[in-house]
């Protein structure tokens, strides 16, 4: 059946990866009638339940919120991190971004930290073991403090909350030809440096979160922003230049030991 004026016929390239040690292969699927109002991850079910009800078995792909919140559904489209759309998860991307006919090549984030589970799905505990590190501050916790008791400038208020804007999907690591994974570390470490309460363990954060990072087997950053590019947040490649000064400062304290 032809594909309506609101509705796509597609051909679909997918990685199928059994296990993280098994060999992996593109297999090829038509993806017929697609509603150009749906989202990459419905027209990814409407595929599925065509593969099950032919008796074969569902391509496997992370997902949860599905508001582009989490980060987890990601994927790599047509060699994009997320897809071709600026300042959007895959969750986010709708079919009306592709045209009817288009072949479409969907693939995992790839890699060395971010080992394949199966198919689409990639384990990314390597950014938690990197928060774990020093993503957090050493407060006395107890009742909420009167929220005007420590004043913090609107600049830095501002550099941090868009740090934090941060989802840790990995689509930084996914772009970088070194795998880099320095603008979520970036954003991490800016996320708490920027205020008051993060500013006593800011040193310490710094090289505890780079040297877990550095652990993890993440590549080096050569400064060349395609991480900047593919961010669902758009956070700038400036809070890598942060980064390296903090991380700087901190080395030459540790060295003298201040």
């Amino acid at each position: 059946m032809a594909a309506s004026k609101s509705s796509l016929d597609l051909t679909l390239n997918v990685w199928r990866q059994t296990g993280p040690q098994a060999p992996g292969r593109f297999e090829t699927y038509e993806a017929k009638a697609i509603p150009e109002t749906a989202s990459f991850l419905e027209m990814m079910d409407i595929v599925n339940e065509d593969i099950i009800g032919r008796g074969g078995e569902p391509v496997a792909f992370d997902h949860d919120c599905r508001e582009g919140i989490c980060g987890m559904c990601s994927m790599v489209i047509n060699g994009m991190p997320h897809g071709p759309k600026r300042g959007v998860t895959t969750c986010q991307l709708h079919m009306r971004s592709f045209r009817s006919g288009d072949t479409i090549w969907i693939e995992p984030f790839r890699a060395a930290a971010f080992p394949v589970v199966r198919d689409l799905a990639v384990d990314r505990s390597a950014f938690d073991r990197i928060q774990q590190a020093g993503g957090y501050i050493t407060v006395r916790t107890g009742s909420a403090p009167e929220a005007n008791s420590v004043p913090v400038p609107k600049p830095d208020a501002d550099a941090s909350f868009t740090a934090a804007a941060c989802i840790g999907c990995g689509a930084c690591v996914a772009s970088c030809k070194n795998a880099s994974a320095m603008l979520f570390v970036a954003a991490k470490v800016a996320h708490f440096n920027h205020l008051p309460q993060g500013r006593p363990e800011a040193d310490k954060r710094a090289l505890a979160m780079v040297k877990a990072m550095d652990g993890q087997g993440f590549g080096n950053c050569t400064n060349q922003y395609e991480c900047e590019a593919v961010c669902p947040k758009t956070i700038s490649a400036d809070y890598i230049r942060q980064l390296n000064r903090d991380y700087r400062q901190a080395s030459a304290k540790d060295a003298v030991g201040i």
